[in-house]
C-alpha cells in the first residue's frame, strides 16, 4: 500500500520505518522537499522510502498519518492541499502541546474542542481518525514493549475509516485491545490524557507505559 506521512520528527520516523519494514511504500512529507531528516530516513530505509513536501506525501498516500507537531498541524495540512486529502483516511496522532512556557506543556485546545475536531472541521472531506496519540512512538508500533494487557483509544466520525484503522493497529502494529470511543468529539478526552501522561513520564523517567481499562 502507498502511505503518506506528514512530518519528519521522531514519531514520523518510527511510524514510517515500521511501515516500510512491512513492505509498504512510504513517502515522508515536510515543509520543504530537501528536508535533512527526511533524507536521513530515506537513506536508512531503502527503495520503499521516499520524501517530498507535505503536498507530495498527501498526493502519494492512499492512507495518511498526521505526525506533525500539533501546534502546526492545521498549517501543514493546508500545505498538503485539500485536493490531495479529499476522501482519504487521516490517522491523526498529533497533540496540540504548547511548550511556550516550558515544562510541563499545556494544551492549546481542550475541554470544548480538540485538535482532532479542528482538523475535521477544516477538512470536512477527510476521514479523520484520532489514534495513537496517548502512547510513546516506540509503543505505537510495538505494544509488546510493555508486559501484560493495555489499551489504545480511537475515535472518528466514519465507521469504515475506523474499521480500517483498527485493522492497521491490530494486524500491522500488534495492538490487541483497541477501544472505540465514538465520534471525533472524543478526541477531547484522548488529547486531555496528555497532561497526566507527561507527569507519569517524569515520575517513571521513561515513556514506556500505558493505560489499562479495568471493568
Amino acid at each position: 500500500m502507498k502511505i503518506g506521512i506528514l512530518g519528519s520528527g521522531m514519531v514520523a520516523n518510527t511510524i514510517g520505518t515500521k511501515l516500510v519494514s512491512l513492505g509498504h511504500d512510504v513517502k515522508m512529507g515536510s515543509r520543504t522537499a530537501d528536508n535533512a531528516k527526511g533524507a536521513e530516513w530515506v537513506k536508512a530505509n531503502g527503495s520503499k522510502a521516499s520524501k517530498g513536501t507535505f503536498a507530495d506525501a498527501a498526493a502519494f498516500g492512499e492512507i495518511l498519518f498526521n505526525c506533525t507537531h500539533g501546534m502546526a498541524s492545521l498549517e501543514a495540512l493546508k500545505q498538503a492541499g485539500p485536493n490531495h486529502l479529499k476522501g482519504k483516511v487521516l490517522v491523526d496522532i498529533a497533540n496540540a502541546l504548547d511548550f511556550s512556557k516550558g515544562m510541563p506543556p499545556t494544551l492549546a485546545v481542550c475541554n470544548t474542542d480538540s485538535l482532532g475536531e479542528q482538523i475535521q472541521r477544516a477538512f470536512p472531506d477527510v476521514k479523520v481518525v484520532k489514534a495513537l496519540n496517548t502512547v510513546n512512538c516506540s509503543l505505537m508500533v510495538n505494544p509488546s514493549l510493555i508486559k501484560g494487557e493495555h489499551d489504545l483509544f480511537i475515535c472518528g466520525n466514519d465507521a469504515q475509516a475506523k474499521a480500517k484503522v483498527v485493522e492497521i493497529l491490530k494486524n500491522w502494529f500488534g495492538w490487541k485491545s483497541v477501544i472505540d470511543l465514538g465520534d471525533i468529539t472524543s478526541a477531547r478526552a484522548t488529547e486531555m490524557i496528555l497532561p497526566i501522561w507527561v507527569r507519569l513520564m517524569g515520575l517513571y523517567q521513561s515513556p514506556n507505559f500505558n493505560f489499562k481499562i479495568v471493568r
